[in-house]
């Protein structure tokens, strides 16, 4: 899969584990270079559980490898990390080179935002989706500790609402997008094309990514999203529950 490539050795002492950090670029021209969203959003490379997943310095790496090349963008994520996901859009939107972007069949929650970097619009067929909604985390303690996570995620909501209201189609005010967040919306590019300035491209055959992510916070995604024809029995039982662990610790800690 196109993106970032890892070899590391892990060990028990994860202070001593090693890791050789790799680029391979696909359709590489003298003047573009491609770039996938094709996982989760994660915050490190010790959370990338698979290859496609991305995180900050991932990206950081890439777009100095890449040099000031106009870059296509191309996602097909559910989300992941809040702080990540605007992490990656800043360094996008500083980044030289333009920004095209392909949403190719799912960019869901902080990956719907990291869709927004493109230099003009984001082109989103009109059978994919962007879904937007209110962030989410898990949390435990006492009333004070919660009641600080309920801040924290009402500041996070704030910042997200800054970058869509950039992007609103005419006429559309940000309090319209508040509402479908609180809603949990899932817009395919005709209807995203309503609230926001997308470019609503042919249909295309690509299956959304549904990660783990994506099921644990999400209520109103499409049935055929979630099922997939042929997606069942795709990973064995002992995976799928190492990765559940993995993302329910990330998402309890990701908005500390």
């Amino acid at each position: 899969m196109p993106g970032t490539k890892k070899r590391f050795m892990a060990c028990r002492d994860g202070a001593h584990a090693t890791v050789e950090r790799f680029y391979e670029f696909k359709n590489e021209t003298e003047t573009t270079v491609d770039l996938y969203f094709y996982g989760d959003i994660v915050s490190d490379w010790w959370g990338a559980w698979q290859e496609e997943d991305q995180y900050p310095e991932a990206i950081k790496n890439f777009l100095a490898e890449a040099g000031g090349k106009d870059l296509n963008i191309y996602i097909n994520s559910g989300g992941g990390s809040v702080f990540a996901g605007i992490a990656i859009y800043n360094m996008l939107k500083r980044y030289q080179g333009k920004k095209t972007v392909h949403v190719d069949a799912l960019a869901g929650s902080i990956a719907s935002v990291i869709a927004f970097a493109d230099s003009d619009m984001p082109t989103i067929p009109s059978n994919a989706y962007l879904m937007i909604h209110k962030p989410w985390a898990g949390c435990e303690g006492n009333a004070t500790e919660l009641r600080k996570m309920a801040e924290t995620l009402d500041a996070v909501e704030s910042g997200i609402w800054s970058i869509y209201a950039e992007h609103l189609a005419e006429g559309v005010d940000i309090e319209t997008v508040k509402g479908l967040m609180e809603a949990e919306t899932w817009l395919n590019g005709s209807q995203a094309a309503e609230y926001f300035r997308v470019k609503v491209g042919e249909e295309n055959t690509i299956a959304a990514a549904v990660q783990d992510y994506t099921k644990l916070y999400c209520h109103n995604a499409p049935k055929e999203i979630l099922e997939p024809e042929g997606a069942a029995g795709q990973q064995d039982t002992g995976e799928q529950e190492r990765r559940k662990e993995i993302v329910s610790l990330a998402m309890e800690y990701m908005a500390r």
